[in-house]
């Protein structure tokens, strides 16, 4: 390897960047340092005649420090940028180091390793030698490499950020065929495509039971097994074949017990439970018995040496005990059962009606924990343009989102790293340990949560927006100001006059009529920013943005000026209602 100065005209980037073929990056964090003093770091390039470009570089890492000297570049002489050669021919090296720089600096995203990783696979690298060069251990290699079990489309969308892990995770378990219709499901405007813990229960139809569940043992099992792409949780594809073999193994364990000298093993099915303040201890010799607590999750729990509570106090006064062989028959039958449920259900939801802190608390917990009978869904906010998906994440109103989503997680007692705090897996313990912990919490606090729920369950281009964002009053200039994504968004000179008319007047807009549309753009940006010597104008949003919002033109076809248009409507037959109302009164 060798040190040199190579002119700017001289160097490209390669194809065995990473970051190769992506749109520019975004350097504006290093562009002052780069203008002021020139690019100091080396990058690494190597000879361009392995890529068909002879007499030039190809940039293996540095691809930003570059892009940010072709624009200091714009502004004065183009100064050479300090190089390390690298040897001809060894791409799988080439490949290596940027992964390594980029891995360092911008910590890439798990689609991009497993395009390179792939590609030094096919170069002649192991998983071994994968693990010992970037510093990870070899399972996390194959759960990389194990990306490619995904079919491409939902790769990229992972890869672009229009599905999280969350939700590409427990699509790696699904077959082809399966991830085919979730794309189906992605791409139909009039289907919801789960996201995050719904699409195992999509997958396994509502029942997804985990491996470790499981009694019996797994290398005897004839049934189908499936893994995430991280290996870490195993899952059973086809719920009946489960339930058989652990049923059996239950039964096996049963018989063990009554071997052993237990003198009653009882099983609870799913749906009941073993309430521990119900039980008392008491010792096999004692007529303590086993209790087999089965639940719906295939999860087994055992409680060895239990009595009930009235079978101990019967003991207590020296009385007989009941025999343990007596068949046991529900204190109360089914319709008995419908009966109970039913009155309970109905005086307590009377009762609601009076209780409204309790019924805000109840409400809160099922939109965060879910019900059979509660659909909830997180708006997704998906584009399929990534600068709009980028620009929207990087706002100011969805970072200050973002903070109070990761403050009501902590307060609920939630990981701060979920995605979301609603969308929950509709456990109904769940939702009473919710409840019960809303409970105990003030009513600011649980006030604070709202906003949340309410915000991640909002759907993007509803009336309902324009109907809040008027409501509370929105400044769209206290949250936002144009960006590059929003002109560049913009293609339609009519529509780029009007705003220049409107930020810099309509002598300007005349004056400029002919000019090109990056010409026009470039005149309202000067003026947004007080650039060329061109008077700043502050805090300008533009009428689409507006609440409410309005056209520019007679063509309309703008989304929020029509649920801005609605929600005025609606007004107008509230406040029609309301003078009806008085002329009858």
């Amino acid at each position: 390897m060798q040190l040199a100065h190579i002119d700017l005209g001289k160097l490209f980037v390669s194809a065995s960047n990473m970051r190769h073929g992506r749109t520019p990056p975004d350097v504006s964090d290093i562009l002052p340092t780069v203008a002021a003093r020139g690019v100091i770091m080396p990058l690494l390039v190597r000879p361009g005649e392995a890529e068909g470009k002879p007499g030039l570089f190809g940039i293996v890492a540095g691809r930003r420090r570059y892009h940010a000297a072709l624009i200091a570049a714009k502004d004065g002489e183009a100064e050479p940028l300090p190089c390390a050669i690298m040897e001809p021919g060894d791409d799988a090296a080439a490949l290596e180091a940027s992964l390594i720089e980029n891995t360092a600096r911008l910590d890439p995203d798990e689609v991009t390793q497993w395009a390179t990783f792939t590609r030094l696979v096919k170069e002649g690298r192991i998983v071994a030698d994968l693990s010992a060069t970037f510093a990870i251990t070899e399972r996390q290699v194959r759960q990389i490499l194990a990306l490619g079990n995904l079919l491409p489309r939902i790769r990229a969308l992972y890869g672009e950020g229009a599905i999280d892990a969350g939700t590409v995770r427990p699509l790696t378990l699904a077959s082809k065929a399966r991830q085919r219709e979730w794309l189906a499901l992605y791409d139909d405007p009039e289907q919801y495509a789960p996201r995050g813990a719904q699409v195992k229960a999509w997958l396994f139809g509502g029942a997804a039971i985990r491996t470790d569940a499981a009694l019996f043992d797994l290398d005897g099992y004839a049934g189908v097994i499936v893994s995430d792409l991280f290996g870490g949780e195993g899952y059973f594809a086809d719920a009946d074949a489960f339930w058989t073999a652990q049923e059996a193994a239950i039964a096996a364990r049963k018989a063990d017990y009554l071997d052993a000298g237990w003198p009653d093993v009882r099983i609870i099915p799913p749906g009941e439970y073993f309430h521990a303040w119900e039980h008392v201890k008491a010792p096999k010799r004692k007529g303590g018995r086993v209790y087999v607590d089965v639940r719906g999750t295939g999860e087994v729990t055992f409680h060895e040496g239990y009595v009930t509570a009235k079978e101990a106090r019967r003991a207590d006064k020296g009385e007989p005990a009941a025999s343990g062989s007596k068949p046991v028959r529900p204190e109360a039958s089914g319709p008995m059962g419908d009966y109970i449920d039913l009155h309970r259900h109905a005086a307590v939801r009377a009762a609601l009606v009076g209780q409204p802190e309790i019924a805000l608390r109840l409400m809160v917990a099922h939109a965060i924990a879910g019900s059979a009978l509660w659909t909830v869904r997180v708006e997704a906010q998906t584009t399929r343009k990534p600068e709009v998906r980028e620009s929207v994440e990087t706002c100011k109103g969805e970072t200050a989102f973002d903070a109070a989503r990761r403050a009501v997680l902590d307060r609920l007692g939630f990981s701060p790293e979920e995605p979301t705090v609603t969308g929950g897996d509709a456990d109904p313990r769940g939702v009473a340990g919710l409840f019960l912990r809303l409970l105990d919490m003030p009513d600011t606090a649980v006030m604070a949560i709202i906003p949340v729920v309410m915000g991640e369950t909002l759907k993007a281009g509803d009336p309902a927006v324009d109907a809040a964002g008027a409501a509370i009053g929105v400044d769209m200039a206290d949250w936002w100001e144009a960006d590059d994504a929003f002109f560049e968004l913009i293609r339609d000179r009519e529509i780029l006059l009007a705003l220049l008319s409107e930020v810099a007047g309509e002598a300007v807009a005349r004056g400029n009529a002919t000019e090109k549309g990056k010409t026009l753009k470039r005149i309202i940006r000067d003026h947004l920013e007080g650039g060329n010597g061109r008077p700043e104008v502050a805090r300008w949003v533009p009428r689409w943005m507006a609440f409410p919002a309005a056209h520019y033109t007679e063509r309309g076809g703008v989304n929020s000026v029509r649920a801005s248009a609605l929600v005025e409507a609606a007004r107008a037959d509230l406040a029609r209602g309301r003078d009806e109302d008085r002329l009858a009164a």
